[in-house]
């Protein structure tokens, strides 16, 4: 039995394996194991890993692909450019939304905006945080502050989007 299957770990990050093969290797030669009591590596095991795609669209709109279903909602940049939002208007669950298509909007104190669909498909899911809170998208537009999730009808619409780099240029040239 090796060190890894005493703690009863079955996926840990790299980092993480380097460190659990040298405190193995430490015991080996009777130093004190890192963990000595099997609670102190569940920490490790219920860390979530989002494997989740990020692309955005030239209009500040990012689509956080995992799977089938996209997280939407206006990028750092967006929110920052528009100030202190004020207002969500959010679509209903199960309303349809089409790439490049209006299905929101954002008010902030300077400006009003309306937010375009990345990709195509259905709302499966609306932030309503947002109706209490919208300034969750100014504290966190890529997490908390998060708009609609979507069950994309074509996965495909997700390489018409730009990656993190192409995006960052694409603000820094100030192209809207």
């Amino acid at each position: 039995q090796t060190y890894l299957d005493l703690l009863g770990l079955a996926m840990l990050s790299g980092v993480t394996r380097s460190f659990v093969r040298a405190s193995a290797g430490a015991v080996a030669r009777g130093a004190r194991p890192a963990f000595n009591h099997a609670s102190h590596a569940r920490a490790f095991s219920t860390t979530k890993v989002n494997f989740a795609k990020l692309g955005f669209a030239k209009s500040h709109e990012y689509a956080k692909l995992d799977g089938d279903v996209a997280t939407v909602g206006i990028s750092d940049h967006a929110q920052k450019e528009l100030g202190d939002i004020v207002f969500v208007e959010l679509p209903d669950v199960g309303d349809k939304c089409k790439v490049g298509k209006g299905f929101g909007a954002v008010e902030s104190v300077k400006a009003a905006a309306d937010v375009y669909a990345p990709m195509t498909g259905e709302v499966v899911e609306v932030n309503s945080a947002l109706d209490d809170d919208p300034s969750l998208v100014n504290k966190s537009a890529m997490d908390n502050g998060w708009i609609i999730k979507v069950k994309v009808s074509d996965p495909a619409e997700f390489d018409g989007l730009l990656n993190e780099s192409a995006y960052e240029k694409h603000c820094a040239e100030g192209a809207h």
